[in-house]
């Protein structure tokens, strides 16, 4: 069920609300996690299978975890004490979670790819007749992705003592399942929402705000987002293109892509103000960026501090042995080296969690590299002396030939496109066809218009913030003309999605 349908929009959105707040306080979380079931099991109600059982171990282990011989089951589970020991049943109960969740993911996302690539090389050995093609294939459950995420990093905050395991199973399955931001994020934690899942307020001025949420959110999608995503889809399905006709349609893609993850975050954020959730903000100004650092403190916020604090930190700190930081102080190095190699290794990772294929696993080694060659950059480089916005463009144009990686088929594919943007394509009789697809002046227009907002609208989470009559009428005319434009549109998933 798509944030951007009709039946979401004025059957499901409505309904849920009704029960909701119909619903007494003490059973508002129970009911939510039902409606958030049934959100998720609209496409296949076996995924809602996968769902509870990421929620039922992750439940199950952290209160093994935080449980202490002799404690009555009715008192609250304490946090886990650093100096405390550890029981073998407690590692146990870590190692179980962690495993579980990590290995449901990897299969149901990895295992069709991991298939093909096994055919590949047995076809390479010259062993075709050991090919596997005959074996089934495994669909990929909608924001797999995510709630495992958040079940690992629940997981892991209780191992670390940093929050409290719950005896509320309800509670917690209301987290990890709360619809809004299942499918595509943002990845909440359980300590940024534990205390409002006990109890939050409900008022109209949030609610109002969350709406305005959704209206802007939608407009990004349905007006934006999908226009720029016809001109990438066409460039980016051509056999060939002329040099000018690729750049425009990477530049297209790199509008799509941002505005429809930044709507979805917005509708995301919306709906959960709509039932008094406050959630952080996922997106700030991304291309305004000046540095690769930058950019990922300001793209998908949730996503990168995740890997911040669960992956980069724990490789960078065990690579940054004692014996290594004497041999760097000794050799004066003057740069850390570990944390380098740490950049590449998590951002690769980040490209593989993205989607299971090499584009994805390039996307992310790039990203990785272009971030290590920027630690080698001293803060007193004469990069930073250069005018700000000078610097915020040779940001953006190496993030977008990134996003070929990302958007592109295969690799082969990609280095098809970087060969028609580089001037190096071979010229057909159908090449300058594109041109008179592309080129038309509603294209024109809101991809300019997408240019103009990215860099000088105000955010929707500042725009939000203090509401009045005139943004809520901007809001309501967009919110019209978004569902007028919707009834002329075919069938178009948030990209994050399918992942």
């Amino acid at each position: 069920m798509l944030f951007s349908s009709y039946i979401f929009l004025f059957v499901f959105l409505p309904a849920a609300l009704l029960l909701y707040y119909l619903t007494p306080a003490r059973g508002r979380n129970l009911a939510l996690t039902g409606l958030s079931y049934f959100f998720y099991g609209w496409a296949n109600p076996y995924f809602t299978l996968l769902l509870f059982a990421s929620t039922a171990i992750s439940y199950f282990c952290a209160v093994i975890m935080a449980r202490r011989p002799g404690d009555p089951a009715t008192k609250e589970l304490p946090l886990l004490d650093d100096e405390a020991p550890v029981s073998l049943r407690q590692k146990a109960a870590f190692w179980l979670s962690i495993v579980a969740n990590l290995s449901l993911l990897g299969f149901f996302k990895y295992f069709n790819f991991g298939l093909e690539n096994l055919n590949a090389l047995l076809v390479t050995l010259g062993l075709d007749h050991l090919q596997v093609e005959g074996l089934f294939r495994i669909a990929l459950p909608l924001g797999i992705s995510f709630y495992v995420f958040k079940t690992v990093s629940y997981t892991i905050d209780v191992w670390q003592g940093s929050v409290r395991a719950t005896r509320n199973f309800a509670d917690f399955a209301c987290y990890v399942s709360l619809f809004p931001q299942l499918i595509a994020g943002p990845i909440v934690r359980y300590r940024e929402v534990a205390a409002q899942l006990a109890s939050r307020i409900h008022t109209s001025e949030k609610f109002a705000r969350g709406t305005s949420f959704m209206c802007l959110g939608l407009a990004k999608k349905v007006l934006l987002a999908d226009t720029c995503g016809k001109v990438a889809d066409t460039c980016f399905n051509a056999a060939t293109l002329s040099t000018l006709d690729a750049w425009y349609g990477l530049f297209a893609y790199t509008m799509q892509i941002y505005f429809d993850f930044s709507a979805y975050s917005d509708m995301a954020i919306g709906v959960c103000l709509m039932f008094g959730f406050v959630i952080s903000k996922n997106f700030d100004s991304p291309y305004h960026a000046d540095s690769f650092a930058d950019f990922w403190r300001r793209w998908h916020i949730s996503l990168s501090t995740w890997l911040r604090d669960y992956l980069f930190t724990p490789l960078n700190y065990m690579l940054l042995t004692d014996r290594v930081r004497e041999r760097m102080v000794r050799e004066k190095f003057r740069y850390n080296y570990p944390a380098i190699a740490s950049s590449v290794v998590v951002f690769t990772i980040c490209g593989i969690w993205h989607g299971a294929g090499w584009t994805f696993a390039a996307w992310g080694a790039m990203h990785g590299i272009l971030l290590a060659l920027e630690q080698l950059r001293t803060k007193k480089s004469a990069y930073w002396k250069w005018p700000k916005a000078l610097r915020v463009c040779c940001t953006f144009v190496p993030i977008s030939l990134a996003w070929v990686f990302f958007r592109a088929a295969d690799l082969g594919s990609a280095f098809g496109y970087f060969g028609s943007l580089f001037g190096l394509a071979p010229k057909t009789a159908g090449t300058d066809l594109v041109a008179g697809v592309i080129y038309q002046p509603y294209y024109l227009l809101t991809v300019a218009a997408a240019a103009v907002l990215v860099w000088s609208a105000p955010q929707t989470w500042d725009f939000t913030r203090a509401l009045t009559w005139r943004k809520a009428t901007w809001c309501y005319v967009l919110l019209l003309i978004s569902i007028a434009t919707l009834v002329t549109k075919a069938h178009s998933p948030f990209i994050y999605a399918a992942f």
